[in-house]
């Protein structure tokens, strides 16, 4: 018998760290990750199997399959927006042809074991692409089917892959429907920028914003790469990872969606910048605009309708704007530096 266990791809990240605590302190399941580098030490010890290695190994794959009944993948691999933009190729394919392969994985498994296979993917507010300011302020908050014109590689990666996951998952129904036993039963969260506590801002396009508390954190100047009036929609860290095991945990019956938007707060860069100098009052931002950074951001919405999610499967975001950057943000980056 193969022992059952849920995957997670591209585990050493802030998410996965999040998803293996929450996943262990269950003690349902068995983990096993997948990263290109080593985890860290303090969360390798919670896990039953670590593989270091690329998603686009398919013998890699195939050797899990024939060791592990994998019955819940979480997909988190990932090339990111900045380098995307910078290695289009690459990005293609790792975030597509790496989803692709994963996918079909999935299917095998659910194949070999009799019952679906709960694949969980985090997709973004890149896959948006609205076409001027005037009609992002005019849209109000964004559901889930609109403006879906991605500017980015990223955004045009996380859009594609949210429509083969929904190809499978139309799959999964049709075998349900005919009594056959499931295969893929794909689920996705499209978040909005995530800002953590834990981990030093890369250089992401939603990155401003911890990037100013970092600053004024260090006692370093900071030249805004946006204008004070950007708006988009950000969510903490914590709630980002919630809010994926609340969607594994869902019953099938009652999600009406393969894709569901999810959000918390969505404010302008000048009430970031205001929420940071009354932190730190010797603080000293400015603004810098990078003009291909903001034509990014001002194809993004400036917020975001994630009604279906919060009635399909109950998310509530636990940080407001307000809990998120005087509990969590600014108190744990200050003691960071202190």
């Amino acid at each position: 018998m193969r022992k059952p266990v849920v995957l997670i791809t591209g585990a050493g990240g802030e998410i996965g760290h999040g998803l293996i605590d929450g996943l262990a302190q269950r003690g349902d399941r068995a983990i096993v990750t997948i990263d290109i580098s080593r985890l860290d030490d303090t969360i390798a010890k919670k896990v039953d199997r670590e593989v270091t290695g690329s998603i686009l190994d398919r013998a890699l794959l195939e050797r899990l399959m024939a060791e592990y009944e994998i019955d819940l993948i979480f997909h988190l691999a990932a090339l990111l927006s900045t380098r995307s933009e910078f290695t289009p190729v690459a990005a293609h394919q790792v975030n597509v042809e790496g989803t692709l392969s994963l996918l079909e994985f999935a299917q095998h498994e659910g194949e070999s074991h009799g019952r679906p296979v709960v694949f969980i993917y985090p997709s973004s507010i890149a896959a948006y692409g609205l076409p001027s300011l005037d009609e992002k302020q005019n849209a109000g908050k964004v559901s889930e089917d609109q403006y879906l014109h991605p500017t980015t590689m990223y955004g045009c990666n996380k859009l594609y892959c949210e429509l083969i996951g929904t190809y499978y998952a139309r799959n999964y129904k049709q075998l349900a429907a005919e009594s056959h036993s499931g295969r893929v039963d794909f689920r996705c969260a499209r978040f909005p920028g995530l800002i953590s506590a834990l981990t030093l801002p890369a250089g992401g396009t939603s990155d401003y914003a911890p990037e100013m508390i970092h600053a004024a954190a260090r006692g370093e100047n900071y030249g805004c790469f946006v204008r004070s009036d950007t708006q988009i929609p950000f969510m903490a860290m914590p709630d980002g990872v919630d809010a994926l095991l609340a969607l594994a945990s869902a019953p099938r019956d009652g999600l009406q969606r393969t894709a569901y938007n999810v959000g918390a707060f969505s404010p302008t860069a000048e009430d970031i910048r205001n929420v940071v100098v009354k932190a730190f009052p010797g603080a000293e931002i400015a603004w810098a605009t990078d003009d291909k950074r903001q034509r990014i951001v001002d194809s993004w919405p400036a917020d975001v309708d994630d009604n279906a999610a919060r009635r399909d499967w109950g998310f509530s975001p636990r940080y407001d704007f307000h809990r998120a950057f005087s509990e969590y943000l600014i108190p744990t980056i200050r003691k960071r530096y202190a």
